[in-house]
This record gives C-alpha cells, structure tokens and sequence, in this order.
C-alpha cells in the first residue's frame, strides 16, 4: 500500500471521526462529557488539517480553483429552488 494510499484513508477516516465528535458534542446534556468531546473533536479537525496540509505538500491532494462564472451558476440553481 502507498503512502499516498494510506494518507488517504486516514483523512478519510478523520473526516468520519469528525462527524461523530461534532453529533456528540451537539447532544451531549453532562458538561464534563460535552467537554471531553468537544477536545477530542479539536485534537481531530487539527490533525485532519495537518494530514491536509502534508498532502497537499506531497500534491497528493490538489485544490483547485472555481471560476466567479461557475461560482455564479451555482448560487442561481440554489436560488431558484
């Protein structure tokens, strides 16, 4: 399995542990439990964004920009419904 293979699954992954964090923290009722939480899903988003950051890097993970045209597009079909 390659690096990049394997970067990619553990973003994946942080990404999926995000989300449980995030519903956790949301419906939690004990504070001390919210708290916990609502640490674990910091310690998360930041490694997910250093994973980001080193993929990026390696141009594993390209972004690319929008055009205003496509930008615009988009905010009329969402407008329109």
């Amino acid at each position: 399995m390659s690096d990049q293979l394997l970067m990619e699954n553990y973003l994946l992954l942080l990404k999926s542990t995000v989300e449980v964090y995030v519903h956790g923290t949301l419906e939690s009722t004990n504070e001390e439990v919210r708290k916990i939480l609502k640490h674990g899903l910091d310690e998360t988003m930041n490694n997910q964004n250093e994973t980001y950051t080193l993929m990026t890097e390696y141009g594993w993970y390209e972004v690319s920009n929008i055009s205003d045209k496509e930008i615009s597009k988009t905010l009329k079909k969402v407008e329109s419904k």
